[in-house]
């Protein structure tokens, strides 16, 4: 029988997590299939958590208890995930709050989808049959959904709704292939670092709506300063889509100032300075992006040679040259060549960029 271990990290929930656990117990014995181990890793609590917990063992045996420094949640995270894989040989863990905003009732829907093949559950604000609470402050409400956004468009994953939520059901392998990674994180981008190393690992990701609950009894942990900082830190620092475009940026320098040479100091034809330009760009991208942007999954020599790889990235690239070609073409045909610059910046930015990042990413560094 495979082991499932609920971690619930606290700080003074001694209000909360007693009832806590007696609820998940009472959903759990009716899952017969999986052996369910809840382990409550408190962060030296001055209201006695660890205390209660201590008293709730002699009714449950299926209860641990691990007592660590107040390090931040990612650290609880971490330090519980370690004793579960180490101690309880779990096949699964669990990340889910102490102070009853995630329901137990949706544990079996979590396990359903583990058995069915996922790696990695979430449970999801954000699709149909899940909701935020309806007395959330505006304030608050936009701090979620836009969050969540930012993140979305950071690193342009769409199909995952949710990266902040802390109800999630995640494979052991997972937990192991990347715990030095979150070591590095002691407060709530934990969760987004986290899904972000999963999809990088191409672990099979799946949501499943959720209804959060709003506490009714102590305080909410989270700093939102700290958390909107940390969270925008960590995209721009490990979103291939930014790293992408910074890469683009490059390009259209060396682009721009290729034909800037080409065009104004030796007077040579714009359609052929511009072909020039962009094809030096494409070399530039190439290097920046196979050993930047996309360095998780860049082309080896192993696999297939780099010079074949770049010939089909140079295949690829080659509509861009065209369109900047033929647009370049149309508009110094249009309006003149005076502004040339102009209608180069537009074309770039406007069409060869997003067409570039769609084609390179699923073209060329494919996820495997």
């Amino acid at each position: 029988m495979n082991t499932a271990v609920i971690i619930l990290p606290t700080y003074n929930e001694v209000n909360n997590v007693t009832s806590l656990i007696h609820d998940i117990f009472n959903v759990t014995k009716q899952i017969t299939t999986w052996n369910i181990q809840i382990l409550v890793v408190d962060s030296s609590s001055p209201d006695g958590t660890a205390k209660e917990i201590v008293k709730l063992q002699k009714q449950y045996k299926q209860l641990h208890l691990l007592e660590t420094p107040k390090e931040g949640l990612g650290k609880a995270y971490t330090r519980g995930f370690k004793y579960a894989v180490g101690k309880l040989n779990t096949d699964v863990v669990f990340e889910m709050d102490a102070d009853h905003s995630h329901n137990p009732k949706e544990i079996p829907n979590f396990l359903s989808q583990i058995d069915q093949g996922s790696d990695f559950v979430i449970g999801s604000r954000y699709i149909p049959g899940g909701s935020i609470p309806q007395n959330w402050g505006i304030h608050r409400k936009i701090f979620s959904i836009v969050g969540n956004l930012i993140v979305r468009l950071g690193f342009m994953k769409f199909s995952i709704t949710e990266w902040t939520n802390g109800y999630r059901a995640i494979k052991r392998w997972v937990i192991e292939k990347h715990m030095d990674d979150l070591e590095n994180y002691t407060g709530y981008v934990f969760q987004v670092a986290l899904i972000d190393n999963a999809i990088k690992s191409n672990a099979r990701i799946r949501e499943i709506p959720i209804h959060f609950i709003d506490r009714t009894k102590g305080v909410s942990k989270i700093d939102s300063i700290e958390y909107i900082t940390q969270t925008l830190l960590y995209v721009f620092q490990h979103s291939s889509f930014i790293k992408f475009c910074i890469v683009g940026g490059i390009g259209f320098i060396v682009d721009f100032g290729i034909s800037f040479l080409l065009i104004e100091i030796f007077t040579g034809s714009v359609v052929f300075a511009t072909m020039v330009s962009a094809e030096l760009a494409i070399i530039s991208n190439f290097i920046f992006n196979n050993y930047w942007s996309f360095a998780y999954k860049k082309l080896e020599h192993g696999n297939e040679s780099l010079l074949w790889s770049f010939i089909k990235f140079n295949l690829v690239a080659s509509g861009s040259i065209v369109i900047q070609a033929y647009g370049m073409h149309l508009s110094t045909s249009w309006l003149g060549e005076s502004y040339w610059y102009v209608y180069k910046v537009f074309i770039i930015v406007l069409i060869i960029i997003p067409y570039s990042y769609v084609l390179y990413n699923k073209l060329i560094w494919k996820d495997t």
